[in-house]
C-alpha cells in the first residue's frame, strides 16, 4: 500500500478546522499536513492526540514549501468567506490572488500527479484561475483539479428527503443512485438540480418543485442568514467536502471512486475542465445543443481511477424534463461570465 499525504491549505479556517477533524479519522489517510497564514502547530497537535492512523504536522507561512512536499491531495478551502450584503464577485479578486499563489506553489513543489481539490468560492471563477496557472507554468493536467461542488448534492438529498417526509413517502431514498443530482456550477441559478425519474417531479408537484430548487440553489444564503452574517456554510462544506475526498481516496486504495451507501452505488459531480478529459468534447457539444451555449467548464458526475477523474459521465443529461432544460439554461450565461472572469484574472495579472 502507498502512503498517502493530504495536505489542507486553509487549516486555520471555518471550513479547514472541521475538515481537518474529519480527514483525521479517514482510515485512508496516513499523513494529514495543515497550513495557514495563521499557525496550524496548536490544531495539528490537538488532531494528533486521535487514536485513528495517520500522522498530523502544523504550518505556517514561512513554511508552504515543507508543508506541501509529497503531497498527494492537496485540498484549498483558504480564502475569505463570504458575509451577507457580499456578493461572491466581492470575493473574487481577494480570493483569485490566493489560488493563484497557492498554485504556484503546488507547481513547483508537488509531483505532476497531485490532486488539487478548491473549496474557495467563487468555485465558478477559481477552478479557471487554477487550470490556467498550471497551463502557465507548462504543467496542466485537467484530470487532477476540480472543485469541490458536493455541497450542492448533500443539500439536494436533505432538502427532498424533507418533502418527501412531509408528503408521507418513506419509498424513496434520495441517497439511492440517481435520485437527485446536481450539474452546472457552484452558485446561485448556475446550480442545476436534475432528478432523473421525472416521476418525482411530478409527484412533488410544481410548487414544491419550485420551492426545492430554488433552496438548492441559494441554501447557502440560508446559513449566512442564520449565523447572523458572522459566516457562511463551514460545518456543511466541510462534511460535503470530506465526502467527496473519500471517493478519491477509495479510488486511490480501490482503483475506482464509488460512494457507496449499503452498496447503492453513485458517481459524484464536481466543477471541471471539459476541454482536457474523456467525453468532455461530447459534453460540450451536448450543452451547446440543448442551452445554446458553450462552455468549458462544468459540473458533471465523475469517474475516477487512482485518484484521478478518469471519465466524466455525460448520461445524467440525457433525460431532462422542460422545467430542467429551463434551469441549465437560465445557468449558462452566467456561468460563462465567471468562467471569462477567472480565466482573464491569470491572463492580466504579471507575466509568471
Amino acid at each position: 500500500d502507498k502512503m498517502v499525504k493530504v495536505c489542507v491549505l486553509g487549516a486555520f479556517g471555518g471550513i479547514g478546522q472541521p475538515l481537518s477533524l474529519l480527514l483525521k479519522i479517514n482510515p485512508h489517510i496516513d499523513e494529514l499536513s495543515l497550513y495557514d497564514l495563521n499557525d496550524c502547530h496548536g490544531i495539528s497537535k490537538d488532531l494528533s492526540h486521535i487514536n485513528t492512523k495517520s500522522t498530523t504536522s502544523g504550518f505556517d507561512k514561512n513554511t508552504l514549501k515543507d508543508a506541501l512536499q509529497g503531497s498527494n491531495i492537496v485540498v484549498i478551502p483558504a480564502g475569505m468567506a463570504r458575509k451577507e450584503g457580499m456578493t461572491r464577485d466581492d470575493l473574487f479578486k481577494v480570493n483569485a490572488n490566493i489560488i493563484k499563489t497557492l498554485c504556484l506553489h503546488i507547481g513547483q513543489t508537488c509531483s505532476e500527479n497531485v490532486k488539487v481539490l478548491i473549496i474557495s468560492n467563487p468555485v465558478n471563477c477559481l477552478v479557471p484561475v487554477a487550470i490556467e496557472t498550471f497551463r502557465k507554468l507548462g504543467k496542466l493536467h485537467p484530470e487532477n483539479i476540480m472543485g469541490i461542488t458536493t455541497l450542492d448534492i448533500v443539500r439536494a438529498e436533505t432538502f427532498l428527503r424533507e418533502h418527501l417526509r412531509e408528503l408521507n413517502n418513506d419509498d424513496i431514498d434520495p441517497l439511492d443512485h440517481d435520485v437527485i443530482s446536481v450539474v452546472g456550477g457552484h452558485s446561485g441559478t448556475t446550480i442545476v438540480p436534475i432528478i432523473p425519474d421525472k416521476n418525482i417531479i411530478k409527484l412533488l408537484g410544481s410548487s414544491r418543485y419550485k420551492q426545492l430548487v430554488h433552496r438548492i440553489q441559494f441554501g447557502g444564503d440560508e446559513v449566512i442568514k442564520a449565523k447572523k452574517s458572522s459566516g457562511s456554510a463551514t460545518l456543511s462544506m466541510a462534511y460535503a467536502a470530506s465526502e467527496f475526498i473519500s471517493t478519491i481516496l477509495l479510488s486511490m486504495t480501490h482503483g475506482t471512486g464509488i460512494r457507496s451507501k449499503e452498496q447503492k452505488y453513485r458517481y459524484l459531480p464536481a466543477y471541471v475542465y471539459l476541454p482536457g478529459l474523456k467525453n468532455g468534447a461530447q459534453l460540450k457539444r451536448h450543452l451547446k445543443q440543448v442551452a445554446h451555449l458553450d462552455v468549458n467548464y462544468f459540473a458533471v458526475p465523475l469517474k475516477f481511477k487512482n485518484g484521478s477523474i478518469s471519465e466524466l459521465d455525460p448520461t445524467i443529461l440525457t433525460k431532462l424534463s422542460q422545467e430542467e432544460i429551463e434551469l441549465l439554461r437560465a445557468a449558462m450565461e452566467p456561468l460563462q461570465i465567471n468562467i471569462k472572469k477567472g480565466e482573464k484574472f491569470v491572463q492580466n495579472t504579471a507575466k509568471m
